[in-house]
């Protein structure tokens, strides 16, 4: 059964901060996932853009990281970053990687997903519709963040990042706790139908779920049951999976969405950290 259990968004709180309750009972994890409020970006910008690729002002996207790692109790040096490409590959974080992609510079590339069982490290990964996947091993005190777009979902990104954690820290499936993020919903995807036969191939058990033939030559694709899925079958227990069921083109107000904007928007974050 999907949980339902993430914060609400809160209009009265000058940093809103989105999260999931069940990750809040584990006193060694601290994660969020921003909204655009609380920060100091203007312009389409507006206003906790985390990203320094779009044009924002520098400055501006260093404030808004300070104010959100302020909120979560560490700094820029602790910060590690993925570099994101739409692959399916997935970094082993270490302490050499503090504050890369922040404070330093990153010396890796095409990196959509990050794992780590260091405390003090925190995960970062960014979205304005794609799917943040978080992946806690509550056995092996470790920690997992990938960013899942269409085509990292076609290539089962959350299955990977299991995997690598498993290779690592020793996980199994079965002991993981996984959400899915905030992301674009079924109804506001329209995808092509080159895209969706790439789903079709990959998930012939689901295609009636989470494809929607418009019968024009387009389709509606549900991202989230399709990770859902992923997970369920790479092991991970049904009870074991938050969904957020917070849809960023249908909050576009509240959450930056590349597809309600034709691309003129800033980055939101996903953080995932072990508590020092």
């Amino acid at each position: 059964m999907m949980r339902e259990k993430i914060y609400k968004l809160e209009e009265n709180v000058s940093l809103p901060l989105l999260g999931f309750e069940e990750y809040d009972k584990i006193p060694w994890l601290a994660h969020c996932f921003t909204t655009k409020a609380g920060g100091v970006s203007t312009g389409i910008y507006e206003s906790l853009n985390l990203s320094f690729t779009r044009g924002d002002d520098e400055q501006a996207v260093l404030e808004n990281y300070r104010r959100v790692l302020q909120a979560m109790g560490t700094s820029s040096d602790c910060v590690v970053t993925s570099d994101q490409t739409h692959t399916t590959n997935v970094r082993l974080v270490t302490k050499e990687d503090a504050g890369k992609g922040i404070v330093v510079p990153r010396d890796y590339q095409d990196i959509d997903g990050l794992i780590t069982q260091e405390p003090g490290l925190i995960l970062t990964t960014f979205y304005a519709d794609c799917v943040p996947l978080y992946f806690v091993d509550p056995v092996h005190k470790a920690i997992g963040l990938s960013h899942s777009g269409w085509r990292g979902t076609v290539k089962r990104m959350g299955a990977v990042t299991i995997q690598a954690m498993t290779k690592h820290f020793g996980s199994k499936p079965e002991d993981l706790l996984c959400a899915i993020g905030p992301s674009i919903c079924q109804d506001c995807y329209e995808i092509s139908e080159d895209v969706a036969e790439y789903f079709m191939r990959a998930f012939p058990s689901i295609v009636e779920e989470i494809l929607l033939d418009k019968g024009n030559g387009k389709y509606q694709l549900d991202l989230w049951r399709t990770n859902q899925f992923i997970l369920q079958n790479a092991g991970v227990s049904s009870n074991h999976i938050f969904m957020a069921n917070l849809c960023t083109c249908c909050n576009c107000d509240k959450l930056f969405s590349h597809r309600a904007t034709n691309g003129k928007r800033g980055n939101l974050g996903a953080f995932l950290m072990i508590r020092n």
